[in-house]
């Protein structure tokens, strides 16, 4: 190989590597700003094997639990349980929620993981189609019924 071709390639070499760098530590950078999205189920048992660190920031979507939405009448603070296909998570909020907001309605929370099981939410968003659903989602709640703790031990047999 001439000398020409050596000191082309050394240079397309330092050129290819200075990028990778550069895309290494922009990512390194972006990191911490990143919202990864979970449902309550992989927060609570883990996504891809990892379960999310207490703090850190993260998206969550599932279905407001009937009757867990409580309201603090001092502050506009609200504290409400969602669920998806299996445990629940505690969401707590300080801030108007939207008007699609309700009990057995699909939202979306951006927050930081305050305990396991417990996120403390800076954005709540309602889904605006009763009819809509990510399909992750519904695959995982196929032929899945919720029941109502309230209602199932009142009546002992389970259904709700």
């Amino acid at each position: 190989m001439n000398p020409r071709r050596k000191q082309r390639l050394a240079v397309v070499g330092i050129i290819v590597a200075l990028v990778a760098g550069a895309i290494g530590l922009m990512l390194f950078a972006l990191n911490d700003s990143i919202d990864l999205f979970y449902t309550p189920s992989e927060i609570i048992e883990g996504k891809n094997g990892q379960k999310p660190q207490v703090g850190q920031r993260l998206r969550i979507g599932g279905m407001v639990v009937p009757g867990s939405v409580s309201r603090d009448s001092q502050s506009l603070a609200v504290r409400f349980d969602l669920i998806d296909t299996g445990p629940t998570v505690t969401v707590t909020y300080n801030g108007i929620l939207p008007d699609l907001f309700r009990e057995g309605q699909g939202i979306v929370a951006t927050g930081v993981l305050s305990a396991e099981g417990q996120i403390k939410a800076q954005e709540v968003l309602a889904k605006h189609d009763e009819e809509y659903m990510p399909p992750e989602l519904a695959e995982k709640m196929k032929g899945i019924k919720h029941v109502n703790p309230n209602n199932a031990s009142q009546n002992g047999s389970g259904e709700g």
